[in-house]
């Protein structure tokens, strides 16, 4: 009789675990990431981005890499830096505004390239982290949106372009017949409205951001009639 009753009790509880809905649980992506990783042109061609707010549109076949694909929150960003020498340190840090700086960036994009800032993460300088790929934890997360798109904020320089193909392309939030000038300071602060005019080619910026998404309520069981 003991057996019996334990037996029925089992079974009333795996029964009741199978009737119950699934557990909502978000999800973790790491939005930008390519396999394989890009690795930065420093020192060997040392290309670095400056003074703007730049995004990838494109890594040779795949387009929307850097779009956000659901509601949520990004928690940290990473950057795979280049390891320029000291004459090059030198030489961006005295043409560009000082030490090399940056920071995640989300942007809701428009029409006719335009895209406002809606958030930007906490600065980092990066000189410290030259030659590694890096990781950095945001201390307040950022909530996002589905369709908005990441991007970094450099307000000086930042060692972080990959060779590319010529099916590579990236934007900048510089406005039209100022794509060659890359000394005047275009980085966008939270709130302001930019035209990302500049499109340019062969050039992978080597970011990306992590994201959870917001858990999603599973279906409810259908009452019986």
């Amino acid at each position: 009789m003991q057996v019996t009753l334990r037996t029925k009790v089992a079974a009333a509880v795996v029964g009741a675990a199978l009737a119950a809905p699934a557990a909502a649980s978000a999800e973790v992506i790491e939005v930008g990431k390519t396999l394989p990783a890009a690795t930065p042109s420093c020192p060997k061609s040392c290309l670095a981005l400056s003074r703007t707010t730049g995004y990838q549109t494109r890594v040779d076949n795949v387009t929307g890499l850097t779009r956000i694909p659901a509601n949520g929150r990004i928690v940290a960003w990473t950057v795979s830096l280049g390891k320029p020498g000291k004459k090059q340190i030198s030489f961006f840090n005295s043409k560009l505004g000082g030490v090399s700086q940056a920071q995640i960036s989300v942007l809701r994009t428009g029409k006719h390239y335009k895209a406002r800032t809606v958030a930007v993460g906490e600065i980092q300088r990066l000189e410290p982290f030259f030659g590694t790929t890096v990781q950095f934890p945001l201390a307040q997360s950022l909530p996002v949106r589905k369709n908005y798109v990441i991007a970094l904020r450099v307000p000086t320089w930042i060692p972080a372009m990959a060779n590319g193909s010529d099916t590579t392309t990236w934007r900048a939030s510089r406005g039209r017949g100022t794509c060659e000038d890359t000394a005047t300071q275009t980085a966008q602060s939270t709130g302001q409205l930019a035209t990302y005019w500049c499109f340019y080619k062969t050039a992978q910026l080597t970011y990306s951001a992590t994201l959870v998404t917001n858990p999603v309520p599973p279906p409810q069981p259908k009452k019986k009639t």
